[in-house]
């Protein structure tokens, strides 16, 4: 995989949740298929020859995030794929 800039590589990110979120809907009980027009990127780097993108979609209450890394080096890209569990407001140690 060559990658040749942040734009393609936010394109690629999202283009590879999209397949993952459509693959895996019936794990999370979503029951919904997603296009790009559904993910959003959320955060975005490039360090040296390596890449970082957090991603997410506008589906409401799937709470899916995926983290894309991609090597320079090896010329592979990460996928790590999570799902919130709890989100917990805590005003005391």
């Amino acid at each position: 995989m060559i990658i040749t800039g942040m734009a393609h590589f936010e394109s690629v990110c999202k283009k590879k949740l999209v397949e993952w979120y459509n693959k895996n809907d019936d794990m999370y009980h979503t029951q919904q298929r997603i296009d790009l027009s559904n993910v959003f990127v959320v955060w975005s780097c490039k360090t040296l020859q390596n890449y970082k993108c957090l991603v997410s979609t506008t589906v409401s209450g799937d709470g899916i995030y995926a983290e894309y890394t991609f090597n320079g080096d090896k010329q592979e890209l990460y996928e790590d794929v999570y799902q919130k569990v709890t989100n917990t407001c805590h005003t005391e140690e």
